[in-house]
């Protein structure tokens, strides 16, 4: 009962906070005038305040379709979005500027999370709180959220002000130059360590689901310091950084408390931290319903028709095949380019809908002039695929139902490839028994892929730094797909340039027989490598902050 009550709690939460930051941050914020009833002196339940910290985690991002529908990674390699005039597609012809900032509303969102922070932790210490044990618990949640905040900045600004414990209303006068990116790293990851010494769960419970936990400090901790090592932010390929992300990624994996989930599929429909949610550390918690299947469904069905954001055939020829584990362009792959969807490894079928695969109890049709790709229509698919991933199980069912959706922000499958990308970088892949490999077999194994002789899974018995690398990165691709790790993994690691001046390809598939295929190009795409790895600075910010430096090249 407390758990179904912190969920109703938080999902009100969200709907209340997500209206309100469809404005500019308010005039008059809405605490100004009620801090003594927020964090009232004689309030031994901290009922109030704890409302207010469950508040601020409405401020962490959601990932399905924040852009009029669009994922993130509709603005990627990966895919495409349905109409041409998505946002998504808007960033992929670099339309954008200072005035017209992608995830425009994303630094005043996270400001505010910030500040709402530092309202809590400045005056949670009025309430009297029992027991006494929890207050510390509610002070490291709220640095937690306040470093992830930062941490949404860092990866699209660089360094940005940090403002330590200041409460800025919106009249104030700001003049704060920007940190370094490292500085912006150092302060996030102080504030996860201090954080970490709080007596908070190990992982998320029934109770406490949505909740921080130390497992989600040490995914992000990991994270952060992957992002630190890589490329982007450590062009002199300092060895240290990558010591770190592995001690960091390692330090999680050795919690023992999580596990892959057993079905892939019905990992993101997880309601509670039972069987399956084992994999997944920390989440946004949302409302069950049927918006993901009914935005990103093939256009044919009834039921589930939007087929907004379409897979791209770049993202489809890096899976892998199932019988041998490797690539299909891989000697000895396996692959057969007259039947390109068989064989291949159990993550594509649960993230991609192709032609053939069954909903609904029928097979999708995507040829040309099938059900789902209708001609002399813009209602359908743009590149021969739809996104399944997130859905709910529904290949044999008669109806569609309500599915949870909660925004997974961290899970353990991203940890173990953090480990053995940080470990490949920092002393190569080892021997077939090493952590880099056991890394990608454990992943393998529940994708379905087969053993083989050598028990490698397809895996190379003597790989060098520089295969495994390329082995790493196209496993996180696939494994991670729609899950907002594309956009950030091609900058960091300062491949956009090569990736995004490619154009998106598809298929187009003639009925017959047998069918035949053909790859086309879908679109262009443009990455500006002098400007693009970071976002601009908002103009209003500029205006508002004198000290405040626009990112290179960006007007």
């Amino acid at each position: 009962m407390k758990a179904i009550i912190y969920t109703l709690f938080i999902v009100v939460l969200m709907a209340l906070v997500t209206t309100s930051c469809k404005k500019e941050i308010e005039k008059v914020p809405f605490e100004r005038n009620d801090l003594d009833n927020i964090f009232d002196v004689s309030d031994s339940n901290a009922d109030q305040a704890k409302k207010y910290l469950y508040g601020i985690y409405t401020y962490l991002p959601e990932i399905y379709g924040r852009f009029d529908g669009g994922f993130l990674e509709s603005a990627t390699d990966d895919g495409v979005y349905i109409n041409f005039d998505n946002a998504t597609g808007s960033f992929r012809q670099n339309w954008v500027s200072s005035r017209n900032v992608f995830e425009g509303t994303v630094w005043a969102q996270n400001y505010e999370g910030i500040r709402r922070a530092n309202v809590f932790l400045t005056n949670i210490d009025k309430v009297p709180v029992r027991p006494a044990v929890l207050k510390p618990q509610m002070k490291a949640e709220a640095r937690f959220l306040r470093a992830y905040f930062y941490f949404e900045l860092l990866k699209r600004w660089g360094g940005v002000p940090v403002v330590n414990d200041a409460i800025y209303e919106f009249d104030s006068k700001i003049d704060i130059p920007r940190k370094t990116a490292g500085e912006t790293f150092d302060y996030i990851i102080s504030e996860l360590d201090a954080a970490f010494k709080d007596a908070l769960p190990l992982a998320q419970t029934d109770v406490t689901w949505g909740m921080v936990s130390r497992g989600g400090i040490m995914a992000l901790k990991s994270r952060a310091l992957l992002y630190k090592a890589s490329t982007l932010f450590n062009p002199g390929n300092n060895m240290e950084y990558w010591r770190v992300a592995a001690a960091a990624a390692k330090q999680k994996l050795d919690s023992n408390y999580y596990s892959l989930a057993t079905n892939y599929i019905t990992l993101f429909n997880s309601v509670r931290l039972t069987g399956t949610a084992r994999e997944i550390i920390f989440t946004k918690i949302k409302t069950a319903g049927t918006v993901i299947e009914t935005l990103n469904g093939p256009v044919g069905y009834v039921q589930g028709s939007g087929g907004a954001n379409n897979p791209s055939q770049n993202l489809v020829d890096a899976y892998l095949m199932k019988t041998s584990g490797k690539r299909i362009n891989e000697t000895g792959s396996g692959y057969d380019p007259a039947n390109p969807y068989a064989n291949r490894d159990d993550r594509f079928a649960a993230s991609i809908f192709y032609n053939g695969k069954n909903w609904f109890n029928r097979p999708v049709q995507t040829y040309e002039g099938g059900l789902d790709n209708p001609l002399n229509t813009q209602n359908r698919t743009r590149t021969g695929y739809y996104l399944r991933k997130f859905m709910g199980a529904f290949e044999t069912a008669s109806s569609l139902s309500n599915q949870t959706h909660n925004h997974i922000l961290f899970r353990l499958a991203e940890i173990m490839l953090n480990y053995a990308e940080a470990e490949n970088e920092l002393n190569g892949p080892g021997g077939v028994s090493s952590p880099v490999y056991q890394q990608l077999i454990n992943l393998r194994k529940r994708a379905g892929i087969a053993a083989g002789t050598n028990a490698l899974y397809g895996l190379p018995a003597a790989a060098t730094k520089d295969e495994m690398r390329e082995i790493i990165r196209n496993e996180r691709r696939i494994e991670l797909a729609f899950e907002e790790h594309r956009f950030w993994d091609i900058r960091r690691w300062k491949l956009a340039e090569t990736v995004m001046n490619q154009p998106i390809r598809g298929i187009k598939i003639t009925n017959g027989t047998p069918l035949t295929y053909n790859v086309f190009n879908v679109e262009p795409s443009t990455f500006d490598a002098s400007k693009m790895y970071f976002y601009p600075i908002p103009f209003s910010e500029i205006q508002r902050n004198p000290s405040l430096i626009q990112n290179p090249n960006w007007n």
